[in-house]
């Protein structure tokens, strides 16, 4: 639950960190990915340390490493600090994430068991969605933006002692030693792919240092397969993608992630920055996401019971593009009311999706080998959670630094006022407030409209990745699961 608190709280935070550490549109896309590079880069060989050492264990350093890395990041004074910090707390939710999935998996051996629990497992990380944009605007609105992360850390202790008490510890005794090649290259490889994404709005997309930045991830990544391939105790089992239960459904979850993830980001500075909502409004108004998201993964096994698990997660993606392509609609003269349906479209299909396809992952991996199978299980989620922020992010950005220099083409305005203003929205009202007068309103107007513009832009790409995925699950994913995954 903490680890999907932290993303919805971060969310809502953006606004406030914007004004207050004068963070650039770049610097807040590393604030959410910096975590998601670190945890995705380690949840391989930290689901390999949970098999070899100990699950339970694993867990609980899990945790308190992530409290230490929330209150790190509650006081920091840079946005480069707040970076750092963030990047530690990656560090503590790689062990947790893989350790709840595996010790769900083999507490629970019976297959109606083990997809009832990974619903509940699914419903309770909605619930940190849920509660997350409401908690940190009750927050942001009576203490500082730190708080947002500070709340981890009484949740820590409590899930560390209730582990230390209740929780069944398991291992894989002829676990094979962890893959440090492997992690090194997977962290490396992500990091470089994900800095030239999010770095090519500013350095420009032709630039030789974005080019050079994003072959390097190519060519670090095709060695790290080779690596695998070869390696005689791999980070990642290439073999389970054999399974088209398993790879499809994975690559499903890592595009559903993408989807919501990337639409938070946007959401939650449109809600702020042009609609004028204050934090704590945010949070109730961008709720309705994720509280349909848990009531839909709650029910997503009994739907998949009667329909299939390629009926639900396929009829998840096509709502979650639906939901995209109302969007698109979006003006300046546009309400919350506007959008609120297609608030709850994206919290069904995500619902949808999530479980059935969690369960065809970890129903395709043996049982001795949970702690890898839910570590790249959540490797996926990660992955396509960052990918949503540092793509969608980055077009977004593109197109309003586009707009704005199209639009503000008409005045003179000075060009560094001119280069503030694009580096963020809340940068360019920020500005717009200290100029005043005509020139400031017109700016503030120009700010909005180039957000908005590129915010339609950016979900129209959204609807069509999540279409294409709807796609791909209707053509390669198995109706059920099947007897001999082998075949599939």
């Amino acid at each position: 639950m903490i680890t999907s608190l932290d993303a919805t709280i971060l969310n809502v935070a953006l606004p406030t960190i914007v004004r207050t550490l004068h963070a650039t549109s770049s610097q807040l896309q590393w604030m959410v990915d910096a975590y998601a590079i670190v945890l995705a880069g380690l949840l391989l060989i930290a689901g390999s340390l949970g098999d070899h050492l100990g699950r339970k264990w694993v867990y609980i350093a899990g945790i308190v490493i992530f409290a230490a890395g929330s209150a790190t990041s509650a006081f920091a004074a840079t946005p480069d600090q707040l970076i750092a910090a963030r990047a530690f707390m990656g560090v503590g939710a790689a062990a947790i994430m893989p350790s709840t999935l595996s010790i769900l998996t083999n507490v629970f051996t019976e297959p109606l068991d083990r997809a009832r629990a990974i619903g509940l497992w699914s419903g309770t990380s909605g619930l940190g969605l849920a509660i997350g944009p409401v908690v940190g605007g009750w927050l942001l609105t009576h203490f500082w933006w730190g708080s947002v992360f500070l709340i981890n850390v009484p949740i820590a202790a409590v899930a560390a002692v209730a582990a230390l008490v209740v929780v069944p510890d398991s291992k894989n005794p002829g676990a094979k030693r962890p893959d440090v090649v492997g992690a090194a290259g997977s962290v490396l490889g992500i990091g470089l792919l994900l800095w030239g994404i999010i770095e090519a709005p500013t350095r420009g997309w032709t630039s030789p240092t974005i080019d050079v930045g994003l072959g390097a991830s190519v060519a670090v990544i095709g060695a790290l397969v080779i690596w695998e391939r070869h390696s005689s105790h791999p980070l990642l089992e290439l073999s389970f993608f054999r399974s088209r239960r398993f790879s499809v459904a994975m690559s499903a979850l890592a595009l559903v992630l993408f989807a919501l993830s990337g639409g938070l980001f946007l959401f939650t500075q449109y809600l702020q920055f042009c609609l004028g909502y204050s934090a704590f409004d945010t949070g109730l108004l961008i709720a309705p996401i994720a509280v349909v998201l848990l009531v839909v993964a709650s029910l997503s096994s009994g739907l998949v019971r009667r329909f299939g698990t390629k009926a639900v997660v396929f009829a998840g993606m096509v709502i979650v593009a639906v939901g995209f392509a109302l969007l698109t609609t979006v003006t300046m003269r546009t309400t919350y009311v506007g959008v609120l349906p297609a608030f709850f479209l994206l919290g069904i299909g995500t619902g949808l999706a999530i479980a059935p396809c969690t369960d065809s992952v970890m129903g395709s991996v043996p049982a001795d080998l949970a702690g890898v199978g839910s570590a790249t299980n959540s490797t996926a989620l990660q992955i396509g959670g960052a990918l949503g922020v540092a793509v969608l992010g980055s077009l977004l950005s593109t197109r309003y630094q586009v707009e704005m220099t199209h639009l503000l083409g008409r005045f003179a305005v000075p060009a560094p006022i001119l280069h503030t203003s694009q580096g963020s929205l809340g940068a360019a009202l920020g500005v717009s407030g200290h100029v005043g007068g005509a020139l400031g309103a017109e700016l503030a107007v120009s700010a909005r409209q180039s957000f908005i513009n590129g915010m339609v832009f950016t979900v129209s790409v959204g609807a069509v990745i999540a279409g294409t995925a709807a796609a791909v699950v209707a053509v390669f994913l198995p109706a059920r699961a099947r007897a001999t995954e082998g075949n599939e």
